[in-house]
């Protein structure tokens, strides 16, 4: 059912609709300028970005046919019935099928959908439901090869590099509990305890603090985990000189240099990121040195960011900060990324990526300098590009003696 436009959501209970009014908005616009009747989405997160539906993804095909003229209309399996007609905003029909791959295929009822309307143009982000955990089927070519057919898989991907003042207050806030989680990692760190019980005691407790702080009414989203995260990853001692380390659950010595991270999954479908290299105990000269020029890479890469700039700009002129101090050979990627719904989006600040960087962008900013077999230092924050400059979304402090556990 549509929801009035000007009432203002105070709460984190649902995607306010006019906010995805405005969304299914500009879908209609590209309808019209590529004159199709419809656009068909596969992609969970395009549902999501258009509906506020978000569901487990299996073998099950799902898609979400919006119409030039508004209406919205989705295909889901029968266990998906009840979830859908409670959770999904605006749906003006859903398409209902038993189960995949049972006696009629899935992508029959959705053809269904798609020639009541008659001889059409359709538009889709894929040619039919991709393969995933074994799913196999027809395109919508095959099952209706003499309508026109334009495949637009970027369309939603193009929509998402511009944040909206909504989803900037949402990575704003799961910014505000990543920063708890990573002081409540920074506290318990200390020689002699383990990563992984560290890693857990800060996340349960950030998490509970979340929860009652936001409230009874707050639907996080989110398939598998939700809540604050504090995290290390394994970058602890020489390991934090690999940037994906993965967990080993080691124990802390002092003189460690370690990198944690704090987030937040998901708030209303959308995350923020943050990293901070510490120190368990006092950091000899040597990690010093590094700490304090890793912190001057990336003020170099603040400066950096503009509005009218590429995103190849950005991380040209930060390898050349690389260069020019000596330490290009402990370069190990580029200079960031957007995020947003997604840990990583497009575009990346990266050498090869001409994509213009425009008002409404959000990016981590990230260099780091990896010395293999000593440690690597990096911080990460989570950026708003304005129309002067940028804004740090997050927070946590950056200072070397800010950073020393135990």
């Amino acid at each position: 059912m549509k929801q009035d436009s000007h009432v203002k959501f105070t709460h984190l209970f649902q995607i306010p609709w006019a906010e995805l009014e405005a969304r299914r908005g500009r879908v209609i616009e590209r309808l019209k300028r590529e004159e199709l009747d419809c656009m068909v989405f596969f992609s969970p997160s395009s549902v999501f970005y258009l509906t506020g539906w978000e569901f487990f993804v299996t073998e099950r095909p799902t898609a979400l046919v919006l119409w030039w003229d508004g209406a919205a209309e989705m295909l889901v399996p029968r266990l998906e019935l009840e979830h859908v007609q409670s959770v999904a905003q605006g749906l003006s029909g859903v398409e209902c099928y038993k189960d995949y791959p049972d006696l009629r295929h899935p992508m029959h009822y959705l053809a269904d959908m798609l020639t009541r309307r008659g001889r059409i143009r359709i538009g889709s982000d894929s040619p039919g439901s991709p393969a995933f955990q074994g799913y196999q089927g027809p395109s919508i070519p095959e099952l209706l090869p003499d309508y026109d057919f334009v495949l637009l898989p970027k369309m939603i991907e193009e929509m998402r590099k511009i944040k909206s003042p909504f989803e900037i207050s949402m990575i704003k806030e799961s910014a505000r509990w990543g920063n708890l989680a990573m002081a409540l990692l920074q506290e318990y760190t200390r020689p002699g305890e383990r990563e992984l019980d560290v890693v857990n005691r800060a996340c349960h407790e950030a998490t509970q603090a979340m929860l009652r702080t936001l409230g009874a009414d707050f639907i996080p989203g989110g398939v598998f985990w939700v809540g604050a995260h504090g995290n290390y990853r394994g970058q602890i001692g020489v390991d934090s000189a690999l940037p994906h380390a993965l967990i080993k659950n080691v124990k802390f010595k002092e003189g460690d240099v370690v990198n944690g991270s704090g987030t937040t999954y998901p708030i209303l479908g959308y995350i923020s990121e943050m990293e901070r290299t510490m120190f368990v105990g006092e950091p000899s000269a040597e990690q010093r040195k590094y700490f304090n020029l890793a912190c001057e890479l990336q003020d170099y890469a603040f400066h950096c960011v503009r509005a009218g700039r590429t995103c190849g700009d950005v991380d040209r002129d930060v390898r050349g900060f690389y260069k020019e101090h000596g330490i290009a050979d402990y370069w190990m990627h580029h200079t960031g990324h957007a995020l947003g719904m997604d840990r990583h989006e497009p575009p990346f600040l990266d050498i090869a990526e001409e994509t213009v960087i425009q008002p409404g962008m959000v990016f981590s900013i990230e260099p780091g300098i990896y010395i293999p077999g000593f440690g690597g230092f990096r911080h990460s924050d989570t950026i708003h590009v304005t129309q002067t400059g940028i804004e740090l979304l997050t927070y946590y402090p950056r200072e070397l003696e800010r950073l020393i556990c135990g």
